[in-house]
């Protein structure tokens, strides 16, 4: 399938782009790439050649993204991991990828509510992280962007964020001193373009897999869990799993956790326009957790004490509160102990070995 160019909707802002995508016919038949692709995925697992091919742990379920229309290789990756540090991106030149996506916090941007964009602007969403991309269905925290191969169109014109012009972008890669060479290594056609700039974005981040965590060495049974660990993660499946699904902990959904009864922030209604989606928001990965404070779309919560709060004494109802919840609002009954070993057993999925990949590093 021809990957469509992206230039043209260089003006439209972020949550529009779906919208914008459904609305064109050709788009459609991009989404239906994508649902052929993830059912193809489905009935023929992958060969992992850790050189040469993407990451697939085996304990993880088929990945959605199969780069069948995007040649995976080295070179490919190591183009995307450059672009995605380079503040060339932005329309200063001084805000990367990587600015508010630091490897130390799972590529997340710790310690920040919202992140800091070009000119000093706030960014209006907290930065989620970017853990296992090929296995999203969607992104974002409304699900604004259906592709991973779209995802960085997103940031890189939103005016808080980079800032950018596209064909701007296109313009200052064409005429840096390594970027030509670098693309022709990769893709043979010449000049590069915009599809080239995001295959090799897609490349990297594709690529950035999460899976090496206590959590899962145990499910391998290369360890064993402490008693606390094997109550917290009992904890876990009783009353988290049924979002957070193991073993990517998210199921990909959309939902109204119960933080408010009024929406400043909208969420997934701004894409559907649907009333029955005010508040809802993209259920995060949990992996990695502990690395990725604060909380939340808004990053209200500074740690994970307060998010356990939240759900244990905080759930406020409204018309679309998950279902999930609606038994449970004001709170679920956990006692103090119940929600220390949900604490230990959370710490299990901090992938210490994904933080310090040096291939994975500016």
């Amino acid at each position: 399938m021809e990957i469509f160019h992206l230039q043209k909707l260089n003006s439209l802002p972020s949550f529009s782009l779906v919208v914008y995508l459904i609305r064109k016919s050709s788009a459609l038949l991009f989404l239906i790439f994508l649902l052929s692709s993830c059912q193809k995925d489905l009935a023929e697992p992958q060969t992992i050649d850790p050189l040469n091919n993407p990451i697939r742990p085996a304990h993880f379920p088929p990945a959605c993204y199969n780069y069948e229309n995007n040649a995976y290789s080295k070179k490919g990756f190591e183009l995307g991991r450059k672009l995605f540090f380079d503040p060339i991106l932005s329309v200063d030149n001084s805000i990367s990828c990587g600015s508010c996506h630091h490897q130390k916090d799972a590529f997340a941007d710790g310690g920040r509510k919202l992140s800091i964009g070009v000119f000093g602007q706030t960014a209006d969403r907290n930065s989620l992280a970017i853990i296992n991309m090929a296995w999203n269905t969607s992104f974002m925290w409304d699900g604004g962007i259906n592709h991973l191969e779209v995802q960085p169109f997103s940031p890189i014109i939103n005016p808080k964020e980079m800032g950018e012009d596209l064909n701007n972008v296109i313009t200052k890669l064409r005429s840096h001193s390594e970027y030509p060479a670098l693309f022709q290594n990769v893709f043979t056609e010449t000049p590069l373009d915009d599809q080239q700039l995001f295959f090799a974005l897609a490349q990297y981040m594709g690529n950035l897999v999460s899976a090496n965590s206590r959590y899962d060495k145990y499910i391998k049974g290369e360890i064993s869990f402490s008693q606390d660990e094997i109550i917290g993660l009992n904890v876990f499946r009783a009353n988290c799993a049924g979002c957070h699904e193991e073993p990517l902990f998210t199921d990909y959904s959309f939902q109204n956790n119960g933080l408010d009864t009024l929406f400043l922030d909208k969420g997934r209604y701004r894409i559907t326009q649907d009333s029955n989606d005010l508040g809802k928001f993209k259920t995060p990965t949990l992996r990695n957790i502990m690395l990725t404070a604060p909380y939340m779309h808004d990053g209200r919560f500074e740690n994970i004490q307060d998010v356990i709060n939240h759900y244990s004494a905080g759930i406020k109802y409204s018309n679309t509160l998950s279902s999930l919840l609606q038994n449970h609002v004001g709170g679920i009954q956990m006692s103090n102990s119940e929600k220390q070993a949900l604490i230990d057993f959370l710490h299990t999925l901090t992938d210490y070995e994904f933080i310090s990949n040096a291939d994975l590093s500016e």
